[in-house]
């Protein structure tokens, strides 16, 4: 056993600093891979991993076990009798609530971290730039074949402003860490209605600040699967699911009464929706779109200067 899990493993009375949050299923080929990337983290503080099993056919929980049985004092086992995913429930969420740490670290179970310094740096930052909510880096997709690039390019290999963060910009989902300021999600933001969980906990953290990208992190690795429940997915699915999750989150923002994120959002439930439309139909929706706006423009101005407006 490597002398730093000694050390945490006998530190019983002490509280985690961080929580490393682990949602799986099905995942008997990679769990493994993911747990000793967890527990190879080079740190100067105590962690916890919260490993949730969503009532696996395989012999995933099995494992999940054993790894709990050597490191009762690190990993706390969540087992599920019944599949919560296909019952329209993100675990996700109540592990967050369940977190002892000042800090949250995601990583699914068919992933797995490659650099034994990500956690330090990453909490590192956050303890000394308060103005900064989350922090993130880079991951690598790959499959059996072999490796697809970084998921991150251009622009998005950069800081985002709260702002940014606010309209749920994308990042990698299993390179975060970020401070534990999540309460129970609003009911516009859970699933089935919002089915990409990630991109509502982003928006919901922009509230609290900044985001940073830590390119001297080594790239995490995203594994492409047919188990994957994301990565397998077509692509019309993909928009379908986001378009969903930028309505949940219009919805969310309006009843704050936050108007400009409303609109953002609605802007994009529309250009999402225009794209999975056929060419014609492109055509007949931006036509029905100009006569709807060219109708209210008219009775807006009629209000405006004062004259009577009819239903």
């Amino acid at each position: 056993m490597d002398e730093s899990i000694k050390n945490r493993a006998g530190a019983v009375s002490n509280e985690p600093l961080l929580s490393i949050i682990c949602p799986t299923y099905n995942h008997e080929a990679f769990i493994a891979k993911a747990l000793e990337g967890f527990l190879s983290q080079q740190t100067s503080f105590n962690f916890e991993i919260l490993i949730h099993d969503d009532a696996s056919t395989d012999n995933t929980a099995a494992i999940i076990a054993q790894y709990a049985e050597r490191y009762p004092t690190i990993i706390r086992a969540f087992y599920q009798e019944v599949n919560q995913f296909r019952q329209g429930i993100n675990p996700s969420p109540s592990l967050f609530l369940k977190s002892r740490g000042r800090y949250i670290a995601y990583c699914e179970g068919d992933d797995y971290w490659t650099d034994p310094r990500k956690l330090q740096l990453q909490v590192d930052f956050l303890e000394s730039h308060p103005d900064y909510v989350i922090t993130y880096h880079d991951a690598v997709a790959f499959d059996d074949d072999g490796q697809y690039g970084v998921q991150l390019t251009g622009a998005l290999r950069s800081d985002a402003s709260a702002l940014q963060l606010q309209r749920a910009r994308a990042i990698s989902t299993l390179t975060v860490c970020f401070r534990n300021v999540m309460s129970p999600l609003p009911a516009e933001l859970q699933m089935p209605v919002a089915p990409l969980g990630d991109l509502c906990w982003w928006s919901l953290l922009g509230a609290h600040g900044k985001g940073k990208f830590m390119a001297e992190i080594k790239p995490a690795a995203y594994r492409v699967h047919p188990g994957g429940i994301f990565s397998m997915r077509s692509s019309k699915q993909k928009l379908h699911m986001t378009m969903q999750t930028y309505s949940g989150l219009a919805c969310y923002y309006r009843r704050l009464g936050k108007q400009d994120l409303y609109e953002y959002f609605l802007i994009e439930v529309v250009c999402l929706a225009l794209a999975a439309l056929s060419p014609w139909h492109k055509l007949k929706a931006l036509a029905l779109v100009l006569r709807n706006f060219s109708v209210n423009l008219g009775k807006r101005l009629l209000i405006s200067n004062g004259k009577p407006h009819v239903q």
